[in-house]
């Protein structure tokens, strides 16, 4: 299974030191998620990144910034819906419906579902399938291996999220919830390991 990390919100401390270790230590993708953020900001962002792990790495705005510094992927949502002309790295998209990921799934690399799990990260954002529509969806063909599991997933459910039929999960609040400088470090490389560890069980 993919594991995708979504960044938070919001800028952290040691961000970029905490970003390259996730990257260094095997993340497959990275999404750069900063709402609202200007375009100045995302781009010292990405500068602190090495550029090695650039094509390991999705916008979810400033898309002028992908041509820059040659970024492997952008994120299709609201307030960007369309890939910039001409390009032709990774698009993902997010759904927050079967119906959205039937119709979407053929014309993305790959794209998020969720709510599957009730938010850690949004208060109130409650899980928005049972796990009997999931399976029929994966049945029905609707979750593939280019479905990622979003909203509310940690380690321990990432077997259920295999057995559904999803191809990866991606994780923000999970990752980031108890994150506050590079102090905290330790704990945020232990909880990928064993994001990493769980993902390499499933697939043995």
């Amino acid at each position: 299974m993919k594991i995708i990390i979504l960044t938070h919100p919001e800028f952290l401390p040691d961000e970029a030191e905490a970003l390259t270790l996730l990257l260094d230590q095997g993340l497959n993708r990275l999404h750069l998620r900063k709402p609202g953020c200007s375009e100045a900001q995302l781009e010292a962002l990405i500068c602190q990144l090495p550029p090695v792990h650039y094509e390991h790495i999705s916008l979810h705005d400033h898309f002028p910034l992908q041509a820059r510094y040659h970024l492997g992927g952008i994120h299709l949502n609201s307030r960007n819906p369309q890939p910039p002309q001409a390009f032709k790295g990774t698009v993902s998209c997010s759904c927050h419906s079967l119906e959205e990921a039937a119709y979407y799934g053929p014309q993305t690399d790959y794209h998020f579902l969720s709510p599957i799990f009730n938010s850690i990260s949004k208060q109130g954002y409650r899980s928005g399938f049972s796990e009997t529509q999931l399976r029929q969806a994966s049945a029905e063909g609707i979750l593939t291996d280019k479905t990622i599991a979003l909203g509310g997933v940690s380690a321990d459910k990432l077997p259920l999220l295999h057995s559904l039929g999803f191809g990866g999960a991606a994780f923000l609040g999970n990752i980031w919830h108890d994150y506050h400088s590079r102090t905290n470090l330790p704990t945020l490389l232990h909880r990928f390991e064993k994001l990493l560890n769980v993902c390499k069980t499933l697939e043995e």
